[in-house]
């Protein structure tokens, strides 16, 4: 079993759901440092996904590879391509790709395009897969508040599932360990969301519940969202992408709610204000 991205917020947690259920690993990550030190873990790298020469000794050895999304943005495919040619190179049988809910190629939101292309590409490969598309990250509005806990965004009125770290890890967990070949989840698309839809106002609100701090929102338009990232320096591409966020939300494509977290993991999916994790504002712009 290889894992990417361990030293991220979702990866490191799917290592230490496996490392918990005594399943063997090779961590991967740019920085070797930054990789958590596990019972029955490697740690492997530095292996950059866009460095196929250096990611193949990094996977060999592993029938099974779960891939978290790289972040650059307009390079998600070349890196993601990377990392499946590379897995396949060195006799990796099966991949587990974390994709995100709405992933196509016309969504609006940018990431879910990148997303999109992907998932195409891993159909392609004859690899044997399963891909699991997250809803939106609970955390991701803690980290786009301000000093002064402020989220500010073009939202308007529509619903997201917003879904908890753990329980994407929790479901990804049992995918895996449903080693047999084939895997029920083998060619199946599984949607992990949270328990509810709010609005993203809702959802601030149940982080200030979580947190016991006064996050709070104010509604922005589309143009003042674009005027106060590009005085803060985004580039356009940045800009676009997290502009397009909001306005997926405002769309309400990611309204959906499934039964994923409970039907895989016999837990409940966790409610927003019942997380206890929260990254420190201004992570994101």
């Amino acid at each position: 079993m290889a894992v990417t991205g361990t030293t991220g917020a979702l990866g490191s947690r799917i290592a230490r759901r496996l490392a918990g259920h005594g399943v063997p690993q090779l961590l991967l990550g740019r920085d070797v440092a930054g990789i958590p030190e596990l019972v029955g873990a490697q740690r492997r790298g530095p292996a950059p996904y866009d460095d196929e020469a250096a990611l193949r000794p990094a996977l060999d050895g592993a029938s099974t590879l779960v891939l978290v999304s790289g972040r650059p943005l307009g390079r998600r495919l070349e890196e993601h391509a990377a990392v499946i040619t590379a897995a396949r190179a060195v006799g990796v049988e099966r991949v587990v790709y974390v994709s995100l809910l709405g992933a196509g190629p016309d969504a609006t939101y940018r990431n879910a395009r990148d997303h999109w292309l992907t998932e195409r590409f891993l159909a392609d490969s004859g690899v044997r897969h399963t891909v699991v598309r997250a809803g939106i990250y609970a955390s991701t509005p803690a980290s786009l508040a301000d000093d002064d806990l402020v989220v500010r965004g073009p939202a308007g009125a529509g619903r997201a599932a917003f879904v908890a770290h753990e329980d994407i890890a929790a479901v990804i967990a049992a995918v895996v360990r449903d080693d047999g070949a084939p895997s029920v989840h083998d060619g199946r698309t599984l949607e992990v969301t949270g328990p509810e839809a709010m609005t993203l106002a809702e959802a601030v609100g149940q982080i200030a519940v979580a947190t016991g701090r006064p996050y709070r929102h104010e509604p922005e338009t589309p143009e003042q969202a674009f005027t106060r990232r590009l005085r803060l320096g985004l580039s356009g591409e940045q800009i676009e992408a997290w502009i397009s966020w909001y306005l997926a939300i405002a769309g309400g494509g990611l309204s959906t709610v499934t039964d994923v977290v409970p039907r895989l993991t016999g837990s409940p999916a966790t409610p927003v204000a019942a997380i206890d994790w929260w990254p420190p504002p201004g992570r994101a712009s």
